[in-house]
């Protein structure tokens, strides 16, 4: 990985074909990790509909958020101060981050004894929230497979039939609130504690506030801005596996120091639960052992989040 100070940025409306993006895909996430994906296609109009439902929620009084708290499918609202990243290798990570949010994923008319995470969302009594989030989540499935595609492309894999485990997709759609961060806050108090996003892809529409920012080889920390009508799109630790290695998924964080409240909303599009992870042929000698990746999520997040704790009572 070499060093850089600019998040690349790769334009699907350029004209380019899939060839000629791959090509731009690797150049970005075989050194960088991170991009801004400008001419997706998503109406700007849905964009701006999750955020306003995003903000009414956040905005209700503690106790309706309550009533639809985070379940054991890692569905609805998770409370400030209530989920730690100890499992990072980046940081010593003591303090629960500084925010809270509501969780959607892939809508389940049932629970599936076989699939983890499976089962029906959560939703509040809030006027237009669930359509507004369902008609977000749904185009936002179709650009997810389309950058799947594209980024399997960039490692040279020619047999693309492992995009049918991501027809059937684990996706989450995060609704994040960060308060903004008092003068004389410890400096390991994050927002978000630096991290890499354990799944496949993951596209953030962010505010103007600012605070999230990369991690360069160095060590130094470079700011990812909000670049209007783009996606913050990275890779994450299973398609850093898929790839081999190729592609990096890179360490971020979230301090928010604006004295403003920070909202972003990132979209996680990932492998059905029940897929084995494992370096794709024809990208080497296989680095990663493989594994399941149901059995990865639950110690994640069983190791994160209060409520997924054995004894959720447990700090």
């Amino acid at each position: 990985m070499n060093a850089f100070t600019d998040i690349p940025v790769i334009d699907l409306s350029s004209g380019a074909q899939d060839a000629e993006l791959a090509e731009q895909f690797l150049a970005a996430y075989g050194t960088t990790g991170f991009g801004y994906i400008t001419g997706h296609g998503i109406d700007s109009a849905l964009i701006d509909a999750v955020f306003d439902a995003s903000a009414r929620f956040h905005a209700l009084p503690l106790a309706d958020k309550m009533q639809v708290s985070v379940n054991a499918a890692h569905r609805g609202y998770i409370p400030i101060n209530t989920s730690t990243d100890v499992t990072s290798t980046l940081a010593d990570v003591t303090k629960p981050n500084q925010s809270a949010s509501f969780m959607m994923m892939r809508e389940d008319l049932e629970a599936d004894p076989d699939v983890y995470l499976s089962g029906p969302n959560l939703w509040p009594d809030l006027r237009g929230f669930r359509a507004a989030l369902t008609g977000y989540h749904d185009a936002m499935s179709i650009l997810g497979l389309r950058l799947m595609k594209i980024s399997l492309q960039a490692t040279g894999i020619t047999d693309l039939s492992v995009l049918s485990t991501f027809q059937s997709p684990t996706t989450w759609l995060r609704l994040l609130h960060y308060p903004p961060r008092l003068d004389g806050s410890a400096a390991d108090l994050y927002g978000s504690a630096p991290h890499t996003d354990f799944g496949a892809l993951t596209l953030l529409v962010q505010d103007d506030v600012g605070g999230l920012q990369v991690q360069t080889p160095t060590g130094d920390w470079v700011d990812v801005p909000r670049l209007p009508g783009s996606f913050v799109v990275n890779v994450g630790d299973m398609l850093h596996r898929m790839s081999n290695g190729r592609l990096l998924s890179t360490p971020h964080r979230v301090i928010n120091t604006s004295g403003r409240e920070r909202y972003s909303c990132p979209f996680f599009f990932d492998p059905h639960v029940n897929a084995v992870i494992e370096p794709l042929p024809g990208t080497g000698s296989p680095r990663f052992k493989p594994l399941k990746y149901a059995d990865f999520l639950r110690s994640q997040l069983e190791a994160t989040y209060h409520a997924h704790k054995p004894d959720p009572f447990t700090p």
